[in-house]
């Protein structure tokens, strides 16, 4: 009679069970990391500041294609934001009907605060880790930026 093989032993070549490793995994750790963000903002608002971070400053519309969601979504977040004193939003000075939004001062040091929380929280949970381990996490993420890079 043959020894039962362990699931996460027979798996460790499948696609669609490594797909399916992968997507809770890296689901846990963004909730985990999201909680470490304490900034008393939603997933949307944060998304949002980090994306005008990123590229701003952008039109409302823009700012509605690249975070996916309807522009009137894309309004509320950004009035949030904007009465929270994270964004800056001002009218074109062609077109009256179109606005810019920006990054505030404050939102780019909210933003700063967060990412160095998150950075803290996941070093020292590195930390736990055995040498080996954080030898193949560091591997794992070569595969990881692969998997992610633009397929251009």
């Amino acid at each position: 009679m043959a020894a039962p093989t362990r699931p996460e032993a027979a798996s460790k070549t499948d696609t669609a069970a490594i797909a399916a490793r992968l997507r809770v995994s890296a689901t846990r750790l963004a909730r985990q990391l999201r909680q470490q963000s304490d900034a008393g903002l939603s997933p949307s608002q944060v998304s949002a500041l980090t994306t005008i971070a990123m590229h701003g400053p952008l039109t409302l519309g823009r700012l509605a294609e690249q975070e996916r969601v309807a522009p009137p979504s894309v309004t509320k977040v950004v009035a949030k934001l904007e009465e929270a004193g994270l964004v800056e939003r001002r009218l074109d000075d062609r077109d009256r009907r179109v606005a810019w939004v920006s990054i505030s001062p404050a939102g780019a040091t909210l933003l700063a605060k967060m990412r160095q929380r998150k950075t803290v929280w996941l070093a020292a949970r590195l930390a736990e880790l055995d040498e080996t381990d954080r030898l193949r996490l560091g591997d794992a993420l070569d595969a990881l930026d692969a998997l992610t890079a633009d397929p251009k």
